[in-house]
């Protein structure tokens, strides 16, 4: 913009510089025009006055010459000018600085046959004699008979162009000044042309740089002000429409970050262009080595390879499940949706969907329903057969019936604590048993739950250890804590041989945590069956567990009370020498 503003006063210097120069050198001439104009003039009349009062001679032409020699000498004392006499035919007869008889003859001089002609004769030129330039002005006299005499007056031109120059001088300072003067307006004019449209351009590329709240400031209401009222206008539509991308590339980003399914979009050329967090996740693959390659150049599997290429190919949907082992093993549902954007093809979206959790828990559910139809199943085929036995004639030996009915008895009160424990378990996990909390103090707790399960451990001499440190609190449903400790001291006898010790520890873990754990010397679980061991009917020995009295939901419904209490349970074990199940829960709720 500065050198804007310099071209711009440059060129107004430039065409005031030259219409000043114009204007001196056009004054300049016409004043020396005039000025010549006027001398002349004035000589012109002082030759009609010389004419008026001089007495004229006639004779030979050295008397002549003598006579008008003085004369001009004379006249040249008051008019400081070369005076010369001429006569009808040219021929010199006086002059007050030369002699007559060495000069030539003058009838071809301009002035002369000017005035012989018209009277008066005029005429800048250089003198033949003087070798200078001259001014002449010469005058036709008629007052003798016969031939006519001329007066010429001549005016160095020196002296005029003294004149003119000291004019000049004077005239060429005044211009400067006047120069000068137009100059600095010319700047001032220039720079106030100029500021606004550096405001502008200010505004204009902070604007390019996103700063939407640069704004110009409007003075004036001309034809830059309208400019920079537009700029205005402009930066305010600019501001609200980033604004609101702003807000909706937010609002993408924080659904894509969030969402629980991996996306990848890749355009039509194979180009990857998107991939969300959840995705990286997933496929275990950072963005940075996926965005912006092809697809055939990042690492994957093979099978997402062929359908990426399968969905370019035929811009159609594909769904498929395919099993990836790296960075685990996973059941991933994959979703190739085409992308069209105004009617063309635009790539496609990749949808990434873990189902392994999905596929484990209807698994879980199909072995549920088996597992209960067969747990159902021992139990009612034993009391039909007894029934049927008891029915056939059986019934008459009372011994026998006795033993038949006794064992319809057990496996009837299984089958009910079967029913029962499958209702718990259901109302449990569908939160239709509300937890009703009170502080418990965990001492007394433990010591009434021990003596609780002192009669069974004595049947298999299995000592109960207790180990509870003073003073501990927890807020809990007492009811369902007690169950929690029941099952697993339960699941401790019964899995510990005779003879053996299962032990009770209850500590704090900081202010707001206690921990308890319960150990055993028993049979120990296989490090291959500890994930499952809390799913619904999993038995690590299934006939043990029958013969126990079992129904195999026992650790379930722990499981799932202790997540009630917002608390956790994990499972250490190792085969043949025992299991050690430690329970962490807050101490207020």
């Amino acid at each position: 913009m500065n050198s804007f503003r310099t071209r711009l006063t440059i060129i107004m210097i430039v065409m005031i510089a030259l219409s000043v120069s114009a204007a001196g050198i056009l004054m300049i001439r016409t004043f020396k025009n005039n000025y010549i104009n006027a001398l002349e003039d004035n000589m012109v009349r002082q030759m009609q006055f010389i004419a008026a009062k001089m007495e004229w001679h006639d004779g030979g032409r050295e008397e002549l010459i003598r006579y008008y020699t003085d004369e001009a000498k004379e006249l040249k004392k008051f008019t400081e000018d070369r005076i010369t006499f001429i006569m009808g035919d040219g021929s010199v007869v006086g002059d007050s600085d030369y002699n007559p008889l060495e000069m030539d003859n003058h009838l071809t001089r301009s002035e002369v046959a000017a005035a012989l002609k018209d009277g008066v004769g005029r005429a800048v030129r250089p003198s033949d004699t003087m070798d200078r330039s001259m001014v002449y002005v010469a005058l036709r006299v008629d007052t003798l008979p016969g031939e006519p005499y001329v007066i010429r007056q001549a005016m160095s031109l020196q002296e005029v162009d003294d004149s003119i120059g000291r004019l000049t001088f004077v005239l060429i300072g005044g211009l400067i000044i006047l120069f000068v003067i137009a100059a600095l307006i010319s700047y001032q004019i220039a720079q106030s042309l100029t500021r606004p449209l550096e405001q502008i351009t200010t505004v204009a590329k902070r604007i390019k740089n996103m700063d939407y709240r640069a704004r110009v400031k409007v003075q004036k209401g001309d034809e830059i002000g309208e400019l920079g009222t537009a700029i205005n206008a402009m930066a305010d539509s600019l501001q609200v429409q980033m604004s609101r991308i702003r807000q909706n590339e937010s609002q993408l980003e924080s659904v894509l970050a969030n969402m629980i399914n991996g996306i990848v979009m890749i355009d039509a050329g194979g180009q990857i262009v998107l991939m969300n967090r959840r995705a990286e996740e997933v496929l275990g693959y950072p963005s940075s080595e996926w965005v912006g390659h092809h697809y055939d150049e990042v690492k994957q599997q093979y099978e997402l390879g062929q359908m990426i290429q399968e969905a370019l190919s035929t811009k159609e949907h594909v769904r498929e499940e395919i099993t990836f082992y790296y960075p685990e093993e996973r059941l991933l549902e994959l979703n190739l949706v085409p992308i069209h954007d105004n009617g063309e093809f635009g790539g496609v979206l990749l949808v990434l969907q873990d189902v392994s959790a999905i596929r484990r828990l209807e698994r879980m559910r199909s072995e549920f329903v088996a597992n209960v139809s067969h747990e159902l199943k021992t139990p009612i085929a034993a009391v039909k057969g007894f029934a049927e036995t008891l029915l056939g004639g059986a019934v008459k030996d009372e011994e026998t019936a006795r033993s038949f009915l006794q064992i319809i008895y057990d496996e009837s009160d299984r089958l009910n604590r079967l029913i029962g424990d499958i209702l718990e378990l259901s109302k449990i996990e569908s939160r239709r048993a509300p937890l009703m909390f009170s502080p418990v103090e965990l001492e007394g707790f433990i010591a009434k739950t021990v003596t609780l399960m002192e009669a069974e451990a004595a049947r298999k001499r299995i000592l109960l250890k207790v180990d509870v440190e003073g003073g501990l609190y927890v807020e809990a449903d007492e009811d369902r804590l007690r169950q929690i400790m029941m099952n697993l001291l339960s699941n401790g006898i019964n899995y510990t041989p005779e003879g053996g010790l299962v032990s009770v520890s209850v500590k704090s873990r900081d202010e707001d945590h206690i921990v308890v754990t319960i150990t055993d010397t028993g049979i120990g679980i296989p490090k291959k069956d500890l994930p499952r061991i809390f799913e619904r009917f999993y038995r690590v020995d299934k006939a043990r567990s029958r013969s126990s009295g079992g129904t195999g939901l026992g650790l379930s419904i722990v499981k799932h009370l202790v997540e009630l209490h917002k608390g956790s349970i994990s499972v250490d074990s190792t085969l043949g020498a025992g299991s050690t199940f430690t329970i962490e829960l807050p101490v207020l709720q």
